[in-house]
């Protein structure tokens, strides 16, 4: 039995994302919709400036974690610009 663990991830937007991110939205926001309903995605959103993204995936590692971020079309496209993933234990 794989047991999964919990990763945040700190990344950061292009200048201008407002409009770079227009042709990319849609199957951005379906992805997203998808990995929450299979469990794979706790929560996401960006920073009231919109200048930094933040979610926790559910994956069985690190490596597992790093391909969720990183097949969504925000980071293929380059509107999410860089990021940084780790294991988080959650107390509460």
């Amino acid at each position: 039995m794989t047991v999964l663990k919990k990763f945040v991830m700190w990344g950061s937007y292009c200048e201008n994302v407002l409009e770079k991110r227009s042709p990319f939205r849609q199957a951005h926001l379906d992805g997203l919709k998808v990995l929450h309903e299979a469990g794979s995605l706790l929560t996401v959103g960006p920073t009231q400036d919109v200048t930094k993204v933040f979610a926790v995936y559910i994956a069985a590692d690190i490596s597992a974690a790093r391909q969720l971020v990183e097949s969504d079309p925000y980071w293929q496209n380059g509107i999410w610009t860089d990021y940084e993933i780790h294991e988080w234990i959650q107390v509460y």
